[in-house]
């Protein structure tokens, strides 16, 4: 006890005695890992060690204040770090404890004066005192890149300017572009359009699946597609396909003038109103999945586990085929997912589609806790290179606590594809009222069915 004691040989040691130079080392070490900066007030440069201490209390207030909130108001703490400015204050402060560690933790190998120490005791000292320093500043350094990457991902990802919106009917509504952008191909297509709506209150999700085929679709009055389209996108070349308002869109950017200052662009647009105008929803946010960066995300996964069904043709439709995907349990790499997901050689549009949603199951089943943390970093710069959205930053921290509770719930899934719908000459009214039914269908999903008192 003499040596926690003020005035006592853990400041001024007796250098002669190797017993007390060895208790010193030790306490040295273990109080300043237990609490940076104390081995400083106690044998060193006081004013050093209480500024580390205060530090290391203030991250301790500042993490207790995250943990309350995560259980208390989870879309609040989320909301605070999930944007760009949040996150890098996260970042800054990780870095700076990480250096502060480094600083203290030598110090504290210098305060104890390990040439004073006999023996094997030396060794052993320095070992735990170097492990001591370098494993927590490399764990915040770790930390730090881990925040970077995602501040990253947040940042081309999500939109800062723009403001949070609330749901329209009580309901938060995304349109989810898949764009086809591969390197046989010129320029990017959207290929694949799903709508999501998510219950605002319960979570309760629908996805509609609009094959990229239908024709004929129709633009509100306040649509900039309804001058040159008043009767419909409707022509009697495959140019009139729903995904051709995308290719419509980017070839006309003075109907949407301000799309890209509003981190969209006329193609996006134009088709966002066209799925409007077919599911009768209005659709606050699009997400746009580039295809050709999939490839990179699958990579980054180490492949994706598909059971395959049947061969699936790597090819062109018209093109011979020369390389195929064979049935069976496979681990495929983004190359070849690529090519599952896109394929119509010899092939419908709707089996495409089913095997898109084959792919969709398979990469949530991926992304694992120990995927995120082992190979977050590849992950988010290929989904800075594969995603574009409109969603707000701003929202972030509502949405990811609503998808919390989507994910508790049966999904809703609707696909307007023969035999319920004529691609070819779709009757919109009765779509409207598909849609309609699916979303009763999810929100009925949400509310617990009473059990009858029995009667007396």
């Amino acid at each position: 006890m003499t040596l926690l004691a003020a005035g006592t040989p853990i400041r001024h040691p007796d250098t002669g005695r190797p017993e007390v130079m060895q208790r010193r080392g030790w306490w040295l070490v273990a109080i300043g890992f237990l609490l940076p900066g104390s081995a400083q007030v106690l044998a060193g440069n006081r004013r050093l060690g209480r500024f580390g201490i205060a530090m290391t209390l203030l991250l301790l207030a500042l993490l207790a204040v995250a943990g309350l909130l995560w259980l208390v108001w989870r879309s609040a703490l989320l909301t605070i770090v999930a944007n760009s400015i949040g996150l890098l204050v996260i970042e800054v402060l990780l870095i700076a404890y990480a250096v502060l560690w480094l600083v203290l933790g030598f110090d504290t190998i210098r305060l104890a004066r390990l040439p004073k120490v006999q023996g094997g005791a030396r060794a052993a000292i320095a070992i735990v005192a170097v492990l001591a320093t370098v494993a927590p500043a490399a764990l915040a350094g770790y930390g730090a890149s881990l925040v970077d990457a995602t501040r990253g991902l947040v940042g081309n990802v999500f939109d800062f300017a723009r403001p949070a919106v609330e749901p329209i009917d009580g309901r938060y509504t995304f349109l989810l572009l898949g764009g086809d952008a591969g390197d046989d191909r010129v320029g990017l297509r959207a290929d694949s359009m799903t709508v999501v709506t998510v219950n605002a209150e319960t979570g309760a999700a629908t996805m509609i699946g609009v094959p990229r085929n239908l024709r004929n679709a129709p633009f509100s009055e306040g649509s900039p597609m309804w001058g040159p389209w008043p009767n419909g996108f409707d022509c009697e070349s495959s140019d009139c396909l729903l995904n051709g308002t995308y290719t419509y869109g980017e070839a006309h950017p003075e109907l949407y003038p301000d799309a890209e200052a509003n981190g969209s662009s006329p193609g996006i647009e134009a088709t966002r109103d066209a799925v409007e105008g077919v599911t009768g929803i209005e659709l606050q946010f699009y997400v746009l999945v580039d295809m050709h960066g999939f490839e990179d995300l699958v990579d980054a996964l180490g492949g994706l586990r598909l059971e395959v069904t049947q061969r699936v043709p790597i090819a062109i439709e018209g093109e011979p085929v020369r390389e195929w995907i064979e049935p069976g349990t496979r681990v495929l790499d983004g190359h070849d997912t690529l090519w599952y997901a896109r394929s119509r050689a010899g092939t419908s549009d709707y089996d495409r589609m089913a095997r898109q949603r084959q792919v969709q199951e398979a990469l949530i089943r991926e992304f694992t806790p120990q995927t995120l943390l082992t190979k977050y970093t590849e992950l988010s710069r290929a989904g800075q290179d594969m995603v574009q959205s409109d969603v707000p930053q701003s929202m972030i921290g509502s949405l990811s606590d609503l998808a919390l509770q989507t994910r508790d719930l049966p999904i809703t899934n609707l696909e307007l594809v023969p035999p319920a719908v004529t691609t070819g000459d779709p009757d919109f009214a009765q779509i409207h009222a598909m849609v309609q039914e699916a979303l009763a269908e999810a929100d009925a999903i949400a509310v617990p069915t009473e059990t009858p008192t029995p009667s007396p």
